[in-house]
């Protein structure tokens, strides 16, 4: 009889601990985006259109660091890709500061696209990094449940970002101090995380999607023959569907609080409070869908949950009140366990590729850089309106998770 497989050993619980702290790191990072891009709208007096050249700024870093980064870990390592991925991320935090004195947008754009650049290697790094810290039978639970605390981080950011930069803003005011000490505080909370971690002793990791052809037969996968990369189907359709995965996602939370504030009639304020809630939903949406992973399969739920994302933006879109505001903030429960399982669905199977994988993955988060600026173009008119965009994005997630997920020979 096989043995049960653990969720992790022992000697790996320490540096779990530390790499899933990780995901709530740049949780935190990419929801603070949002309430960036509403704040620079009034203190900037940007267009909503411009003002989604913050989610380009950081997830174009995504596509152009994705690479660099992967071929970094392979060559030295995972722990210090992640130590590269907090100092980057450092290093562009602090540099808002000259910006704030500045106040120049392409200045806040030069610090949030090295941030980008920080969080592109994090997330390249960290999805096999957690994978390789136990049995692959296991490895869709690890990074789903440590991207549950990707959702507390998304949580935190709104949270922190309306109290910094809603809660005492006079209506008019051109002031940036609170980006400034905002940013600061982060710098400095990273920089302390990578000093930490780089103390820690990481134990000896096996990729777990390298199974030797013993064990094929034990984790319930097919033997699939050494070829190129971009010859495995369900690897090029993850990266499809991550872009236009991410691309739902950031069009979706960049203009969530426009949406509070134009449909609902709320202040900015109780707005970006409401995100708060909205990330809750992420939140609840990982730790539910990673119990579900137990007796549903992990593809089967996806293509489910993007069923789920088509009839919450067609809600959404009509303007009803309440009835759209909450299928809005459903959109997050369903999106939740998307990035984590086109991640672990795309690398299954890759052995010696994995790595190289990885970085394709990330890059395919590019497709939020490009989604923000559609969705704010018809926003500008009818923020509604824009949310009948992602239904493509959600079609495209549920025909990579009916069909082109498998592994073929």
């Amino acid at each position: 009889m096989l043995q049960k497989a653990k969720f992790t050993d022992q000697k790996f619980i320490l540096t779990l601990v530390f790499v899933t702290s990780l995901f709530m790191c740049w949780g935190i990072a990419i929801t603070m985006a949002d309430s960036l891009n509403k704040h620079f709208q009034d203190v900037l007096k940007l267009s909503k259109t411009q003002s989604a050249f913050v989610q380009f700024a950081i997830f174009g870093a995504y596509f152009v660091m994705g690479i660099p980064a992967g071929l970094f870990m392979k060559r030295f390592g995972y722990k210090n890709g992640v130590l590269l991925g907090l100092s980057l991320f450092a290093i562009g935090s602090f540099l808002f500061v000259p910006a704030a004195n500045a106040a120049s947008f392409t200045f806040f754009g030069m610090a949030l696209f090295i941030v980008g650049c920080g969080l592109s290697t994090l997330e390249t790094v960290a999805h096999p990094f957690v994978a390789s810290l136990g049995d692959q039978r296991t490895s869709d639970q690890r990074i789903n449940f440590a991207q549950s605390f990707n959702a507390v981080g998304a949580m935190l950011g709104p949270a922190i970002g309306s109290y910094f930069l809603f809660g005492k803003h006079i209506e008019g005011s051109t002031d940036l101090t609170a980006v400034t000490n905002l940013y600061i505080a982060i710098g400095v909370v990273i920089a302390i995380i990578a000093i930490t971690f780089s103390f820690v002793k990481v134990p000896h990791t096996t990729d777990p999607h390298a199974v030797a052809e013993a064990d094929m037969d034990a984790v319930n996968v097919d033997t699939v023959p050494e070829k190129g990369l971009f010859s495995h189907r369900h690897f090029k359709w993850a990266v499809i569907a991550q872009f236009f995965n991410v691309a739902a996602q950031s069009g979706t939370w960049a203009f969530f609080i426009n949406y509070g504030h134009e449909v609902m009639g709320f202040t900015d304020k109780k707005a970006a409070n409401f995100m708060v809630l909205f990330m809750g939903m992420m939140l609840a949406g990982r730790f539910i869908g990673t119990f579900l992973m137990r007796i549903i399969a992990p593809a089967k739920l996806l293509a489910s949950f993007a069923i789920g994302n088509i009839l919450m933006c067609v809600i959404v879109a009509q303007s009803l009140g309440w009835p759209s505001y909450i299928a809005l903030l459903m959109i997050n429960f369903f999106f939740s366990i998307m990035f984590p399982t086109i991640f672990s669905l795309g690398l299954k199977n890759l052995g010696s590729r994995t790595q190289q994988a990885s970085s394709f993955i990330s890059m395919g988060v590019v497709g939020g850089a490009l989604f923000p600026f559609l969705m704010g173009a018809i926003a500008e008119q009818n923020v509604a309106a824009a949310y009948y965009l992602p239904i493509l994005c959600y079609i495209i997630i549920f025909m990579f998770g009916a069909k082109f997920y498998k592994v073929q020979q």
